[in-house]
C-alpha cells in the first residue's frame, strides 16, 4: 500500500496524518505530487508516449512524475519519478513552479532537469510509456497546437524556465 504525507494549503506537512492512495483524501488535506520536465544540453526536450491504455492514451506528453511517498521531500520525489519512467537520473534539477490543484487535492511541485545523457539510454516504463522522442522548442510547440501533446501549457511552463 502507497502511503503519502499530507499537506495544508499553504505548502506545510500535516503532522500525524497520513494518505492512503486509492483512499478519499479528507477535506483539508492535499497530497504531493511532482512533475519533472527533461531538457538536453543540447537544447532538446524529452517527450513520452502514453501507454495505449491509460487515459489519454497515444497522446505525447512533455512531462512524467507521480505522488510522492511517505517522506519524501519533492525533490527527491521527482528525482525518483524519472528514474522510474525514463531511465534518466539527472544532478542538475530546479524546481520551476508549483500548483494547488484543489479539485485533484493536491500540490503539484514542477522540476526541470537538464542532462547529457546519451539519448538513446532512456529506458521506457512498462504501462506508463510506449515511445520517446527528443524535439527542439518549434516543435513542442506545433505539438501542442496540433492536439499530439498533452494540453501542458507548453508556453507558461517555458516562460517559468526563462526560455
Amino acid at each position: 500500500m502507497e502511503l503519502w504525507d499530507a499537506y495544508d494549503k499553504d505548502f506545510n506537512r500535516i503532522d500525524g496524518v497520513t494518505l492512503f492512495r486509492g483512499e478519499p483524501i479528507p477535506d483539508g488535506c492535499l497530497h504531493l505530487v511532482c512533475d519533472f520536465m527533461v531538457k538536453h544540453t543540447d537544447g532538446t526536450y524529452l517527450v513520452m508516449r502514453r501507454d495505449l491504455r491509460k487515459h489519454l492514451g497515444g497522446k505525447w506528453e512533455m512531462s512524467g512524475g507521480g505522488s510522492a511517498l511517505q517522506g519524501e521531500d519533492p525533490e527527491t520525489a521527482a528525482i525518483r519519478e524519472m528514474r522510474e519512467e525514463t531511465g534518466i537520473i539527472a544532478g542538475n534539477i530546479t524546481e520551476i513552479g508549483r500548483l494547488l490543484i484543489a479539485e485533484h487535492h493536491a500540490w503539484t511541485v514542477q522540476f526541470l532537469a537538464v542532462t547529457d545523457c546519451p539519448k538513446d539510454a532512456v529506458v521506457l516504463q512498462e504501462g506508463e510509456t510506449i515511445g520517446h522522442q527528443w524535439v527542439d522548442r518549434e516543435k513542442l510547440l506545433a505539438m501542442e497546437a496540433s492536439g499530439e501533446l498533452v494540453s501542458c501549457r507548453v508556453m507558461a511552463i517555458l516562460h517559468r524556465m526563462g526560455l
